[in-house]
């Protein structure tokens, strides 16, 4: 089969790779139908992680069971199920109370599993999934999503579920302020989750025209182009002279932390996603003197997956807008240039 290697900083290849087979009891092949790229695979692209020796690569996909192991008896072959970006468990006490991000018997795409096997990454034509009945969640009645919906189950497999998790961690509920500080997909999904959990009034922090349309389309009343000082001058005024009751921090970089920190008035809820470089020490007196609460973290995509499913499904939202690029597999070095150039929020692969 086709599959994307990470090599080094800027070298990503799409190579032949053996096809998978079920190895274990718990596994299933997955024939993947759309994976993507995502913002936290620039930061080996560009260097920033180290790629100690070439791997396969890509953590968020969909696609149809080809094969299933003898001990798995939710899932058949031919049903359409997406991956969240971990694999886990279900069974553990991390997993039990919601944390599958921290199970005990974790597994990432494109590295091994608990007994040391390879596992496939998600930016190629299968792969097989480790511990498939906890991990996989099944799209109930559909096989061939149209491709809007195909966009938009993509999205829980990372995305979307990472803007619910840092909306939640916020604490956004109705009549609440929010301010969202990151264009990504990832930021726009957190603006859609905000309104979805009843805020009052969101504020999208972006300098780009085509990621404004799109989170006024999600819901954001107000865009602020302004960063720093000026930044946080701009949503005091925008508020009527207060800050934001939720700010959500969606980039992970220092800059992007402190904005979102001094967005947040006192008393209120940070909630950050971002996946942290170089992010800055935890300014404990300045939370002390103004109470402010920060919470989130790596999102447990599997446990928010049904939930959101549901309205994927029934067209409640729809946070597939973030893909304004779709390339066939064997291009994916150009979706990665294009990501990393900014000429593309959040591209499509296709097989």
């Amino acid at each position: 089969m086709r599959a994307t290697i990470i090599h080094g900083p800027r070298d990503v290849r799409v190579e032949d790779r053996d096809y998978p087979t079920v190895r274990l009891p718990s596994d299933v092949v997955v024939k993947v139908t759309a994976s993507c790229v995502c913002g936290s695979d620039l930061w080996p692209y560009r260097g920033v992680r180290p790629v100690h020796q070439p791997h396969p690569i890509g953590h968020e996909f969909i696609g149809l069971v080809e094969s299933i192991g003898s001990a798995v008896t939710t899932l058949a072959a031919g049903d359409l199920v997406i991956a969240p970006f971990l694999v886990s468990c279900g069974n553990c006490p991390q997993c039990r109370n919601g944390v599958t991000v921290a199970c005990e018997h974790l597994a990432h795409w494109g590295g091994t599993d608990e007994n040391g096997l390879p596992v496939d990454g998600g930016q190629g034509e299968a792969v097989r999934v480790p511990l498939a009945e906890s991990t996989l969640v099944k799209v109930p009645g559909i096989t061939e999503p149209d491709d809007a919906l195909r966009a938009s189950l993509l999205t829980l497999s990372d995305v979307m579920a990472t803007g619910h998790h840092a909306a939640l961690a916020a604490k956004v509920s109705a009549g609440r302020t929010v301010v969202v500080v990151g264009d990504g997909a990832v930021g726009l999904c957190g603006v859609l989750a905000a309104k979805r959990l009843g805020s009052e009034r969101i504020i999208a922090m972006s300098r780009h025209a085509d990621r404004q349309a799109i989170a006024r389309g999600f819901g954001a009343a107000d865009i602020v182009e302004e960063r720093g000082t000026e930044g946080v001058a701009k949503v005091r005024e925008l508020l009527g002279g207060v800050l934001a009751d939720s700010v959500l921090e969606c980039v992970g970089t220092k800059e992007s932390m402190e904005q979102a920190l001094h967005s947040v008035r006192p008393g209120g809820a940070l909630g950050f996603v971002g996946v942290p470089t170089g992010t800055p020490d935890v300014p404990w007196r300045y939370l002390f003197d103004t109470n402010i609460s920060v919470g989130g973290g790596m999102a447990p995509a599997r446990t928010y997956i049904p939930e959101l499913l549901g309205e994927v499904l029934d067209g409640t939202i729809n946070p597939g807008r973030v893909f304004d690029a779709v390339l066939p597999l064997e291009e994916t070095p150009e979706a990665y240039r294009a990501m990393d150039e900014r000429r593309a929020i959040k591209v499509l692969l296709t097989p």
